[in-house]
């Protein structure tokens, strides 16, 4: 039996990479729900001869096979049930992306949800979440998706629409990514988790007989083969070129870049949004992407058998992009920001400041790194030792001495204002996505897993994390006439908005196109009539946003403002205001700095989940699911079964499971769009109550920071895509959990 200490398949949040180092954190996240109308010890099910699993060969490489189904209504609940879904695998056999050495399969699951109004001309939008090893079903079902997990009974866990998802503007597509990360897959491997200590075995294996049945579990996984996966940003970059040509390929209805007689092109194309260490995959993948539509016009690349990849706009959200730009913000985030929370001493933060100045020190050994790279291995293939060494030196450093400090303080580094543990966003879907109606209705071979740590050493291996050329990238990406959007919550630490700051003006100086932003000023980001939720620096296609009162996974923090936020960007208007604007002479005007000083919000209440042990459970907690008290329902921990409230009879009226409709969903909902028309993907509707479209405001509020308790009453704004912004009906602000 084979055992590995530190699970390949854990609950983290995204940035898993610098969060190992700096929590530890590690919990497996496996295929069992524990009440008892969820199947327990559960592998996925087989699939049937009967299945609706549709497999075709990709037409642009024989090769490679796209297999898809449509997720049964009610898997996840949208706000219309005339909008369509996908899940599937786009299957690279090995070698596909020789000359790298690749000698194994790779099996990159997607979920691909249309469009609320309009999918036939919206915009498509790629959907990455960071780690590396970070599943982007954290995007879907905890950020920008367009549904959310909720509680329905006791034992029964389903999905409601949420109002401010992105498939609101556009259609959206998440891609779990790299190999074995997520429902993503080599070779279907099973195997069992002790989830007290995140040990797992292959074989499966029974439990320890005087531990909790529930806390040691069997299931299906990758293969936790670290050679089995992509180790470099830039290899992860040619793989999912290859996942999307697939894809695109298999549904040409959903690329722009085939709509010949599209009305604006200008608007209509394909944006791609990645998070936290997708500030590294973001800026990567989309080079990649345009250095490949050049081959193919010039020849070098077979035309008619390849697709363009047409790139509007590249959106950041949070981050962790350069640590030779950003490195030097964090001891200064911890000790002077905006809610006057000093996280570290000033002795501190002097310490770990020169420690990043410090001959032998962090910055020095950054660039050590690039210019091995650049001199032994410049197409980052993680392959020469030497290179691998140098900049796995260099993370070290930077990890312990000057971004590590910051947890002595008991604090969260995604959300300043909160002590750990902080269970902030809800960990229900874990539980919901190793159901077996919802495997069975997505068609997987393996059983779910946020995070993945096989993924996340063999990037540390090659010291991806210091390797970066990601803001000569998106230089290169502007002088291409791609907008380029960075969006930071002002409470996360981990890649606070001070280092994205100074990658906006990184980025301006090496892209003479947008030398003018420095003497841009910062605007107000008018959410709505009644609320300003961050500011904004514009010029041309370059912006920088920061969000107020927001954690490192912003959508989930401040769904409107991010929405909104994506929204404006994608569509190619003022993002402070919503207006249409010309984007080759267009500024932003206002203070030169953002200086709106925050109030630190009340502690989050506390939630134990069964699913994510390490970052949600106090000690006494841990211990009572190491001795089996307590009470499990819906994979949260209880001391006794009371505790437990009933959900709102609400939610049984607007929540779906798998094959089963919500009351509140009916045909005749989704008829009252046939009169609309498409603005930038957006409806115009004249229904009062249809959640499209995207406010565009003509004066500022006054509200500024937390979003207001209740919705205020239309003022002389005015939604474009959409009659009016009171058209809301989804929750605004902080919910009443915490997280990690």
């Amino acid at each position: 039996m084979a055992s590995i200490s530190l699970a390949p398949f854990l609950a983290m949040t995204d940035l898993d990479q610098r969060s190992l180092y700096l929590l530890s954190h590690a919990l497996a996240v496996i295929p069992v729900l524990l009440r008892p109308s969820f199947v327990v010890g559960q592998y996925p099910p087989p699939v049937s001869s009967d299945s609706n699993i549709t497999t075709i060969r990709s037409p642009a490489d024989r090769r490679v096979t796209i297999s898809y189904q449509s997720p049964a209504i009610g898997t996840c609940t949208t706000v219309f049930p005339t909008q369509q879904q996908y899940t599937g695998h786009v299957r690279l056999p090995p070698f596909t992306l020789a000359p790298i050495q690749q000698n194994y399969s790779i099996n990159t699951f997607f979920w691909f949800i249309e469009a609320r109004s309009n999918p036939s001309t919206a915009p498509l939008t790629i959907y990455i979440n960071g780690g590396p090893g970070s599943s982007s079903m954290v995007g879907l079902f905890q950020e920008s998706g367009p549904c959310e997990v909720v509680e329905i009974a006791d034992g029964q866990l389903g999905t409601q629409p949420r109002d401010w998802g992105w498939d609101r503007s556009s259609n959206v597509l998440f891609i779990d990514q790299p190999n074995q990360v997520g429902f993503s897959y080599d070779t279907p491997t099973n195997g069992s988790i002790n989830l007290l200590t995140s040990a797992l075995s292959s074989p499966p294996v029974t439990g320890p007989s005087n531990q909790p049945t529930y806390t040691f579990l069997n299931g299906t996984f990758s293969s936790g083969n670290g050679n089995a996966t992509t180790n470099t940003t830039e290899i992860s970059a040619l793989a999912i070129w290859h996942m999307l040509q697939g894809f695109l390929s298999a549904f040409p209805q959903y690329n722009p870049g085939t709509r010949a007689n599209s009305t604006q092109p200008g608007v209509v194309g394909v944006n791609l949004f990645a998070e936290s260490y997708g500030g590294k995959y973001g800026p990567a993948f989309a080079s990649l992407w345009e250095q490949q539509n050049a081959l193919r016009t010039n020849g070098s690349m077979a035309f008619n058998k390849t697709l363009e990849i047409r790139l509007i706009s590249l959106g950041i959200i949070q981050g962790c992009i350069d640590d030779l730009v950003q490195g030097r913000y964090y001891p200064i985030f911890a000790n002077n920001n905006t809610y006057g929370i000093q996280a570290l001493s000033v002795v501190d933060q002097l310490t770990a400041a020169n420690s990043y100045l410090s001959a032998g020190g962090c910055q020095q050994l950054i660039q050590s790194c690039r210019d091995a790279v650049n001199s032994m291995d410049p197409n980052d293939n993680g392959d020469v030792y030497t290179v691998n060494q140098i900049c796995q030196q260099a993370e070290q450093t930077c990890n312990n001495n000057v971004i590590g400090p910051y947890t002595n303080s008991g604090r969260d580094v995604y959300d300043i204002a909160q002590m750990t543990p902080d269970s902030f966003p809800p960990s229900t879907y874990l539980e919901y996505l190793n159901s077996a109606s919802v495997q069975v209705a997505i068609g997987t071979v393996v059983n779910y897993t946020e995070s993945n740590p096989v993924v996340l050493s063999a990037f540390v291996a090659t010291g991806d994390y210091e390797r970066g050329n990601q803001i000569s990238q998106m230089s290169y990406l502007l002088s291409l006439g791609v907008r380029v959007a960075l969006i930071y919550g002002d409470r996360d630490y981990i890649c606070n908005w001070l280092g994205g700051e100074a990658v906006s003006f990184s980025i301006a100086a090496q892209s003479p196109l947008t030398a003018p932003f420095y003497s841009a000023g910062y605007a107000d980001i008018v959410v709505n009539s009644s609320y300003i939720g961050g500011a904004v620096r514009q010029y041309g296609n370059l912006s920088f946003s920061r969000i107020y009162d927001s954690g490192h996974l912003v959508p989930a923090y401040q769904p409107e403002t991010a929405f909104t936020v994506f929204t404006r960007i994608i569509m190619g208007t003022d993002i402070s205001t919503g207006e249409p604007v010309d984007l080759s002479t267009f500024t932003t005007s206002g203070d030169a700095n953002a200086t709106y000083t925050n109030t630190v919000p009340n502690a989050n209440a506390q939630t134990c989940y069964v699913r994510n042990i390490a970052n949600t459970c106090d000690a006494e907690q841990k211990n009572m699911l190491a001795t089996g008290e307590g009470v499990i329902i819906n994979g949260v921990l209880y001391d006794q079964a009371s505790d437990w409230q009933q959900p709102a009879s609400s939610v049984q009226i607007n929540a779906g499971m798998p094959g089963t409709v919500p009351s509140s969903m009916t045909a005749s909902t989704a008829s009252m769009l046939s009169g609309a028309s498409a603005v930038g993907g957006a409806a115009t509707v004249t229904a009062s109550n249809l959640p499209t479209g995207v406010y565009v405001a003509t004066f500022t509020p006054t509200v500024t920071g937390k979003p207001p308790s209740k919705k205020g009453a239309a003022g002389k704004g005015h939604v474009l895509g959409g009659p009016s912004w009171i058209m809301v009906c989804g929750v605004v602000g902080f919910a009443l959990f915490a997280w990690v």
